[in-house]
């Protein structure tokens, strides 16, 4: 049996092909992403160790999903007998992987204004992957608001009136699931488990949140009812005041330019007035930029204070696991993020730490508290749920 995984960011498309086997782990067959979606859209794609990148016509989500299928077959890989989606919000109703059906479908574009950037754009690609396979080969969706489901309830809740909350569920639901579980699975792997019970994992890309975890169980994240809340992102907000928000409504800001303002404009983007991409603004730094220097000591200042709170909610920590984009790629953001931080046994070794770029690793000083860079393969752990759930 062989399964497509479709990961659908708010600007890109990943897919991965697995063969999974009765017995024993998913193996990789090929990968790729198709970015910069129009008239000639990014695609990159490895098979072993053939590898290629070609412009493609992909406006959208939708189209780009029709050509990894089309490719597909073209290559004349072993036929997909099952697709898994990631899904960012499933709300109240997702608490687990689903068989994706056309009640599912509906309660899903229900969630849509929960998570504006990756809800319409994920089901763009079910409904895309829908029509060109047909009915014959089931689908699965894998939600990132699943693992934190159960958060204790004083985690969970907002302290608002109940006639706001209870018509709108309105509560802390957390995102970032899929990776926060890999992460914490892996840590678990390379400390052992009795070494990796209180976990903090830092999922750190476009956008950020932390969780803490207490044995394989979520019980606390930064990220709440929306993607908003939270850690600096590279375009988010993260917390703010809701004082500020009532202020600029007030004086006629519209909410459809607040949204665009809190989800597009703000996080680094806005502190630095410069970029939202942590590579661009420790170049810019080095060179004297201000405002490169004032987002990136916010960026590191807001996930260390979590890092301190977690510590407390979990009433010690056992290890403090990086993965995303910057968490992977930036030695220098680790670093800063965990200077001062001693106190709690967190002490990164300065050249492991330097040689830790995109490979699972530990890079903290012997004895402690163990630090690791954890690469995520979100797509790896969906083809595994849509194997159980398939009962391969």
């Amino acid at each position: 049996m062989s399964i497509l995984i479709f990961n659908a960011g708010s600007s890109t498309l990943k897919f991965r092909v697995y063969r999974a086997p009765a017995a024993g782990p998913c193996e990789l067959l090929a990968a790729g992403m198709v970015s910069a979606f129009g008239p000639s859209a990014g695609f990159r794609w490895s098979i072993g160790t053939d590898r290629g990148e070609e412009r493609v016509a992909a406006p959208d989500h939708g189209s780009a999903a029709r050509h990894v299928i089309d490719w597909l077959a073209a290559k004349r890989l072993e036929p997909v007998h099952a697709t898994g989606h990631r899904v960012v919000h499933g709300g109240e109703e997702f608490v687990a992987p689903a068989r994706l059906t056309d009640a599912a479908l509906r309660a899903i574009e229900a969630l849509n204004p929960l998570a504006p950037l990756h809800n319409p754009v994920a089901l763009e690609v079910i409904r895309a992957t829908a029509a060109s396979m047909g009915a014959r080969v089931p689908m699965v969706a894998v939600f990132d608001t699943a693992f934190h489901h159960d958060l204790p309830d004083y985690a969970r809740a907002y302290a608002l009136p109940a006639d706001w909350t209870r018509p709108h569920r309105i509560r802390r639901y957390g995102f970032h699931g899929i990776a926060h579980r890999y992460l914490y699975e892996r840590c678990v792997a390379l400390a052992g488990g009795e070494r990796a019970r209180r976990v903090i994992t830092l999922q750190l890309g476009n956008g950020c949140s932390v969780a803490a975890i207490r044995d394989g169980r979520s019980v606390d994240t930064s990220m709440g009812y929306t993607p908003l809340e939270g850690l600096v992102m590279s375009s988010r907000c993260g917390d703010v005041d809701p004082g500020v928000l009532v202020r600029l409504l007030e004086h006629g800001l519209r909410p459809d330019a607040l949204d665009r303002g809190l989800n597009r404009e703000s996080g680094l983007l806005a502190l630095s007035g410069a970029s939202s991409d942590m590579r661009e603004l420790l170049r810019h730094e080095a060179e004297g930029h201000e405002g490169a220097r004032l987002a990136i000591e916010t960026f590191c200042y807001r996930a260390r204070k979590y890092i301190g709170a977690y510590a407390a909610a979990l009433g010690g920590l056992d290890a403090v696991v990086f993965g995303g984009g910057i968490g992977e790629h930036a030695p220098e953001i680790r670093a800063r993020i965990c200077s001062g931080m001693e106190w709690c046994g967190v002490a990164v070794d300065v050249d492991a730490n330097r040689g830790a770029i995109g490979r699972e690793t530990r890079i903290s000083r012997p004895g402690g508290v163990g630090v690791y860079v954890v690469p995520v393969n979100e797509e790896l752990l969906i083809a595994e749920d849509v194997k159980r759930m398939l009962n391969v």
